[in-house]
């Protein structure tokens, strides 16, 4: 990369950097973790400052930014209970995102999937508190936390939006926000993925949220969107 040039993407404290050099672009975070990569992703430094390059072929989040998400709700000091976090690619750009003041409740029913991303990412990173259990045993998992700022579910079941729903009535703060990837493909494999997505913003709404944006995640996941929504209380 040479001849490079940064700028923020979002003006509300989320510091997700846009880094441009004479042909492409690039998403990047400041990285909490120095000298540590998680997924392999390049790392570069600028005017002392390390950042991680954000895959959007590897992470849900980076996609819909440059599918030019309006809003990044995850900041600098956010509460975020994450749901589905896998082996830590998302939830570790998070990481850098909400930072020294921030705290991440990750959820992870896989064993083996938990056991990776304790030992790649959590264990690395004091702002993420892992938590082995299904998200549908929302209630099991309550000692964990008091309410948070925002609730980001990626979850491949067809009651996913169901599941992310019930988290967000019992740890979600009143005027909230829920980021959640619709996978159309776990929900119904026949229905148009236009009309699936609709249809579980609608139920979104039935349940107190006002959508704010739906992000067709194309051409980085086929059959996918981010539906990002307010949480009415």
């Amino acid at each position: 990369m040479n001849h490079l040039s940064i700028h923020k993407t979002f003006d509300n404290g989320s510091f997700v950097m846009l880094i441009n050099d004479t042909k492409e672009r690039y998403l990047a975070t400041q990285n909490f973790d120095p000298e540590k990569s998680v997924y392999g992703e390049k790392m570069i430094k600028l005017n002392d400052i390390e950042y991680r390059i954000w895959d959007p072929f590897r992470s849900k989040l980076a996609a819909a930014i440059l599918k030019n998400l309006e809003t990044n709700p995850i900041k600098e000091s956010s509460a975020v209970l994450y749901l589905g976090a896998s082996t830590g690619t998302t939830v570790s750009h998070v990481s850098d995102i909400v930072g020294n003041k921030g705290v991440i409740f990750a959820v992870e029913p896989s064993a083996r999937v938990a056991r990776e991303f304790l030992e790649n990412v959590a264990s690395r990173r004091k702002n993420i508190i892992p938590i082995l259990m299904d998200a549908r045993d929302y209630l099991h998992y309550y000692s964990y936390y008091g309410v948070v700022d925002v609730i980001y579910s990626d979850i491949a079941q067809p009651d996913q939006t169901d599941i992310a729903i019930n988290n967000c009535k019992s740890y979600l703060k009143k005027d909230g926000h829920l980021v959640i990837i619709i996978k159309t493909r776990s929900i119904d494999v026949l229905m148009d993925p236009k009309l699936v997505t609709k249809n579980e913003a609608k139920k979104l709404e039935r349940n107190s949220f006002e959508i704010i944006q739906i992000v067709n995640l194309e051409p980085f996941d086929k059959d996918h969107s981010l539906i990002h929504a307010k949480f009415m209380g």
